[in-house]
């Protein structure tokens, strides 16, 4: 009789439900039509009824199945009785046959912190860019990125009616990373992928000083990361605070999956204990390769105006 899967596998093996499940919630919203949205600080950072919904399913459905981690989502939702048709409580049994990397295998629930990102790109949800939009499930042990799931609920969607919508992707550093196929930009040639609503001149400064062949603009963290492990790009780029743990935490986990790194503007790892502050204050900077490279070419200015924590 083998040994049940350690923590983190089954915790992997539920959040990559969850995530799903959390699509589900998302499609089901935008099909209704009545998105709910609500500016938090502005009209760049709004929340909708799917954020919520999401975030509620998600934090319910993770803490019942293991209730001694810590959750730490997005949206500051009020405490209230969860509805059961929002608990998932499946998990994939492809990732429970999984073998836990021997540095994780011993890893108890109060030791594991999961950042969650209920709706990541929440102004391209509101505008129809759908292909932008990721549920994001980061898990974090002693401040880092261990383990990541991130859910593409539109994954498809340009192929109309009748197609099949969604995809997962999820990695562990040490293990792998499944549901996507990896790809690399061509050696030489930069192209840079940065921030679609939240630019402003020391991040185009920043972004031209990678001297890029090509930028893309586009909304969402999880989206980004997802273009630079599918050779879309070769860097992520973004100067300025805006972007939070729970943004990172489970892109970050994928990219080191593959050998990839994200970090911020002066190429220090980002915390992600659970008391630590929320913003990325030094912008985030990833790659799939070449990452001394990109470090090297952020300017002084910006090194300055981004003092690392």
């Amino acid at each position: 009789m083998s040994a049940s899967p350690a923590v983190l596998i089954r915790l992997v093996a539920s959040a990559f439900t969850v995530a799903e499940k959390a699509g589900a919630i998302v499609r089901k919203v935008l099909h209704s039509g009545e998105l709910g949205i609500v500016e938090k600080t502005g009209a760049n950072d709004l929340q909708t009824l799917a954020d919520r919904l999401a975030q509620q399913s998600i934090c319910a459905s993770l803490s019942r199945s293991f209730p001694k981690i810590t959750i730490i989502g997005e949206e500051d939702l009020p405490p209230e009785e969860i509805k059961e048709d929002l608990i998932e409580s499946g998990h994939s049994e492809e990732i429970l046959q999984k073998t836990c990397p021997a540095e994780y295998r011993d890893l108890k629930e109060e030791e594991l912190v999961v950042w969650v990102d209920p709706l990541d790109g929440t102004k391209e949800y509101t505008e129809g860019l759908l292909d932008n939009v990721t549920v994001l499930i980061g898990i974090a042990y002693e401040g880092r990125a261990i383990a990541g799931v991130i859910h593409q609920p539109f994954y498809n969607y340009q192929l109309g009616a009748g197609a099949s919508l969604g995809r997962t992707m999820w990695g562990i550093p040490g293990l792998g990373a499944f549901g996507f196929q990896l790809q690399e930009v061509p050696g030489d040639r930069r192209i840079v992928t940065t921030t679609r609503s939240h630019s402003n001149k020391q991040v185009t400064d920043c972004v031209d000083a990678m001297e890029p062949h090509e930028v893309i603009r586009v909304g969402g963290a999880g989206n980004k990361i997802i273009q630079l492990v599918e050779g879309k790009a070769s860097a992520y780029v973004f100067a300025s605070p805006g972007c939070k743990k729970w943004d990172t935490c489970a892109p970050e986990a994928l990219l080191h999956a593959v050998g990839g790194k994200l970090t911020d503007m002066h190429g220090n790892a980002y915390c992600y204990n659970a008391n630590v502050k929320h913003m990325n204050s030094a912008g985030v900077l990833a790659t799939l390769r070449n990452h001394e490279y990109y470090v090297s070419r952020v300017p002084q200015s910006v090194l300055q105006a981004l003092k690392s924590h």
